[in-house]
């Protein structure tokens, strides 16, 4: 009870120290890139994914370079989980998970086995860990259009809200754990790339992604009382008419041959949880960001010059709506946006609006900046050191 009780006060903690940050956030940043100072932790490494290999075989390579750093983010899952269900929901993960992983879909099915069998991880454990990602991710997307046409896309992704606050380092214990799990991946087949990711190590999901020359996507999560819990329930129980929304942004980036193919595809499927899809073409006006229920479109918001509209920004609260006052990074993101102004947007300019906080927080994982017509995928493991807001 007393561990409980410290906990609610520290999150209490934060929640007042998020408010004021809030509502007095810093200056819009200038001269973050080329990515340097304490705001950068370091770069992430590639590999190549064939996916003419097998599906159990495909991410062998990896694994096997990032098992400890796997291991390690499990166990912090574990030990999380444990704290708060005594055990319970691992017994679960570990003998009722495996039952349902070749009811996913395939291939996503069989790369989960060939993971849990390199990495020596149980397999319900690796289920586990993809499922996160429906129901944890809080992110910052942007596409915008420069004066030339040029579509440039970006992100923050930020991921493990309370999920165990250090109270000795100021930071998110999942956080910290992920991070060494981030990856570049230039998945090919045929010797030829097909699509690129910014991903992590055991997720067989994408949420961050661009089909060179076509059209880029990021995913953001849509919070909502009828939200990824519900959608996953349903699922484990039998109703298994919705789409994981990690295997269907990979599914587009794989197979969508176009930017309104695309769009389609991420307007018309059914999800197990509600998402924003941020979506950017390889002509001008051709940025979006979709709000979806589980079941269909509210709205696709879109880059319009002629009403003066050059980007399209979305966080975690639909675009027509107020965010939550303890969680407001549009305000200061679309603040330095207009600031920067359309004449000099470029990536290095949207990598500044990114570093400032609260764009930046103690949640952010990586910050992945893309550019449809070059192929360009760069991606920045970062830190937000103290004072900093927890998100």
């Amino acid at each position: 009870m007393k561990l409980t009780n410290a906990r609610c006060i520290s999150l209490t903690l934060i929640s007042f120290s998020s408010l004021f940050a809030c509502l007095h956030g810093e200056e819009c940043r200038t001269g973050m890139y080329p990515p340097k100072g304490p705001t950068f932790k370091s770069n992430v490494t590639w590999y190549t994914l064939d996916l003419d290999l097998p599906p159990a075989q495909r991410w062998t390579h990896v694994i096997k370079e990032k098992k400890a750093e796997l291991a390690a983010m499990i166990q912090a899952i574990k030990d999380l989980a444990n704290g708060i269900f005594h055990g319970k929901l691992i017994h679960l993960v570990d003998t009722e998970l495996p039952l349902i992983v070749d009811m996913l879909p395939y291939p996503f099915n069989e790369e989960i086995k060939g993971i849990a069998s390199v990495s020596d991880v149980l397999l319900g454990e690796v289920v586990l860990f993809n499922i996160f990602y429906e129901v944890f991710t809080v992110c910052t997307s942007v596409v915008a259009e420069d004066l030339n046409g040029n579509i440039y896309h970006a992100r923050n992704l930020d991921f493990g809200l309370f999920m165990g606050w250090d109270l000795k380092n100021h930071t998110w214990t999942l956080t910290e754990k992920l991070k060494p799990l981030v990856v570049n991946v230039d998945l090919k087949r045929n010797n030829r790339t097909v699509f690129k990711s910014t991903s992590f190590a055991g997720y067989v999901g994408m949420l961050t992604g661009i089909r060179p020359k076509e059209f880029t996507l990021t995913m953001n999560e849509r919070f909502n009382v009828d939200g990824g819990y519900v959608g996953i329930l349903e699922w484990i129980l039998g109703k298994r008419d919705g789409m994981w929304m990690g295997f269907l942004t990979r599914k587009v980036l794989e197979n969508a041959t176009s930017y309104e193919d695309a769009k389609t595809q991420l307007a018309l499927t059914k999800l197990l949880a509600p998402a924003y899809f941020i979506l950017g073409g390889n002509q001008t006006g051709q940025g979006c960001v979709i709000t979806r229920t589980r079941i269909n479109t509210l709205d696709i918001w879109e880059i319009n010059l002629k009403l003066g509209r050059w980007y399209v920004l979305e966080t975690n609260y639909d675009h027509w709506e107020k965010p939550f006052v303890l969680d407001d990074r549009r305000t200061p993101a679309m603040k330095c946006m207009n600031k920067t102004t359309q004449a000099n947007i470029t990536l290095s300019t949207i990598y500044d609006v990114l570093s400032t906080k609260p764009v930046l927080n103690k949640l952010t994982t990586y910050t992945a900046l893309m550019e449809v017509s070059t192929g360009r995928l760069e991606s920045y493991i970062r830190d937000c050191p103290s004072p900093c807001t927890p998100w």
